[in-house]
């Protein structure tokens, strides 16, 4: 019988097996958050349905945007045109930046990544890909999400 130290194929493999289980528990997604609390996700809801309100109407001007927030994430609302609001997320989509509003635009201080503000497509890089959408209504003067 081999000395428990000795280094056996046997060992390897059982070595091996607990190292695959380990690396799969790291991959797994993240545990649900506690009750009462919702995740921000890229649609605009939360893990409940519950509307939140991320803005007051009147604090978004007319053709630009604001800062906000939804679930502790950063997002942008715009108002394109009177009483149309869209929003998205804040964070670059080139290295995860925060992006800012900036007059009709919506631009990336960290390399120049510019975005369109109504639509959050690329105005010009580095980023390749448009900001993700957050879902938005409005309800009365509030903005709301979810």
């Amino acid at each position: 019988m081999p000395q428990p130290t000795e280094l056996t194929r046997r060992n390897v493999i059982l070595l091996g097996s607990a190292g695959t289980a380990l690396a799969l528990v790291g991959c797994s997604p993240p545990a649900e958050p506690p009750d009462g609390q919702a995740s921000a996700t890229p649609d605009g809801g939360g893990t409940d349905s519950k509307p939140v309100e991320v803005a007051r109407l009147a604090d978004v001007p007319v053709g630009s945007s604001i800062s906000a927030s939804l679930s502790g994430a950063p997002i942008l609302i715009s108002q394109p045109m009177e009483g149309t609001v869209v929003a998205f997320s804040a964070i670059c989509t080139h290295q995860g930046c925060v992006v800012l509003p900036a007059k009709t635009e919506l631009d990336c201080p960290c390399h120049g990544s510019r975005f369109d503000s109504a639509t959050g497509e690329v105005l010009g890089g580095p980023a390749s890909r448009a900001l993700d959408p957050v879902t938005v209504t409005v309800a009365g003067d509030s903005i709301v999400a979810g």
